[in-house]
Parts: C-alpha cells; sequence; structure tokens
C-alpha cells in the first residue's frame, strides 16, 4: 500500500462519489479471475485494489468526523500492526 496512493484516491473520493472506487474495485476484482493474467500482472492490480479499499477505508473514518492526517496515518498503522503480527 502506498499512503500517498491512498491520499490522491481520498481526496478523487472527496470531489466526486465513493461510487466510482466501489465500481472501479469490482471491476478489477473480476479481472483477476482471468486465467492468462501473469503474476505480474496480478500483483500489480491487487496493489490497486488495495489501495482503492484503504481510500475507502480512510474516507469512512473522515466522514465519521476525523482529519484527513489523522486518519491516513491511524490507517497506516493498523495495516502496519497486521503486517508485524
Amino acid at each position: 500500500m502506498k499512503l500517498p496512493v491512498i491520499k490522491h484516491l481520498t481526496q478523487f473520493i472527496e470531489v466526486n462519489d465513493e461510487d466510482y472506487i466501489v465500481e472501479t474495485l469490482e471491476t478489477l476484482e473480476a479481472l483477476t479471475e482471468v486465467p492468462s493474467l501473469k503474476d505480474e500482472e496480478l500483483d500489480v492490480i491487487g496493489e490497486l485494489i488495495s489501495n482503492m479499499y484503504g481510500a475507502l477505508e480512510v474516507h469512512k473514518m473522515v466522514k465519521e468526523g476525523m482529519p484527513q492526517k489523522e486518519a491516513l496515518n491511524s490507517f497506516m498503522k493498523r495495516v502496519l500492526g497486521s503486517i508485524d503480527s
């Protein structure tokens, strides 16, 4: 996951609508089922999916009243904490 990408996607959601991200996620998830995709291609799609889900989570925290910077930091701490476990 890349924090600058998540931040950019969060800003995109604020300007537009989270439905764009949700529909894109559905499309990317459907693409992962293509049997001819190479591992590298699946890795790229997986990274995009992870960043988009991260942006949706950060957006949710911001909607609940948390400042964006704090929401981003909180999300990344949670992600890093789950990796360390």
